[in-house]
């Protein structure tokens, strides 16, 4: 089973969802469309390359109007089959509620030439929610898919704890803890925990640089591309 793919900050919510109490904080007439491209040394999504181990190119675009936003992004991707690309479409909603700032939202992964029955394509659903702590943000997300990607894969849900604080003008470092658990048809399940640590570095209001270490206990699940790893990338907003 190939691991699936996400996009690095995730992602939004229904924007026809309703939520008692929410502030909208934003006027929804503020419309804007942003660019982003950027390179890094390897995909990796939850602890797993999707890349083989390989560079990643990405590029999207983002549409925000008030709390709402939908967007497309990309990337290369390697699975060891003729699949050579994903696309992600997502929409969503981040509302506030007090202190806490709430992302709820749904993507849809879709594969570029990707082999005929792999069954790649999921949607993903998810909640987050953060809080200031200080000078740090502490957060918590859960992710689920109805049908998780790969032949054989059911539901899946993925729950994170994660947490930001700056170090520096410009430096934050940021980390985040997760548990991956996915139905296998016909009885069992596939589980295991990743882990990453890292420091942003905002050389410019547009270009930034990311350096994060992964890990998980997923290696006897999925070799060598689920081993820890030092991932470097580089991002330009445009």
């Amino acid at each position: 089973m190939h691991m699936k793919a996400l996009k690095f900050a995730l992602l939004g919510a229904a924007a026809s969802l309703a939520f008692g109490g929410a502030a909208f904080a934003q006027d929804a007439s503020d419309v804007d469309l942003s660019f982003n491209i950027g390179v890094a040394s390897d995909y990796v999504f939850r602890g797993v390359s999707q890349t083989d181990e390989d560079p990643q190119i990405f590029g999207g675009a983002d549409l925000t109007a008030g709390i709402f936003y939908a967007g497309v992004w990309a990337s290369n991707v390697d699975f060891g089959d003729s699949t050579d690309a994903e696309v992600d479409l997502y929409v969503g909603a981040t509302p506030t509620l007090g202190p806490v700032s709430l992302d709820l939202g749904a993507i849809y992964y879709t594969y570029v030439d990707a082999p005929s029955g792999a069954d790649l394509d999921q949607w993903e659903f998810m909640a987050s929610a953060s809080v200031p702590a200080g000078q740090a943000t502490l957060g918590a997300a859960i992710y689920y898919s109805p049908d998780y990607t790969g032949v054989g894969a059911d539901e899946s849900f993925y729950y994170e704890v994660n947490g930001a604080i700056p170090l520096a003008e410009r430096f934050t470092l940021s980390g985040a803890l997760g548990h991956q658990d996915v139905e296998i048809s016909g009885g069992g399940d596939v589980d295991y925990t990743t882990w990453n640590l890292g420091v942003e570095i905002a050389a410019t209001d547009k270009f930034g640089l990311d350096i994060r270490y992964h890990d998980t206990d997923a290696e006897d699940l999925f070799g060598s591309i689920a081993e820890e790893r030092l991932v470097a990338s580089l991002k330009l907003a445009l």
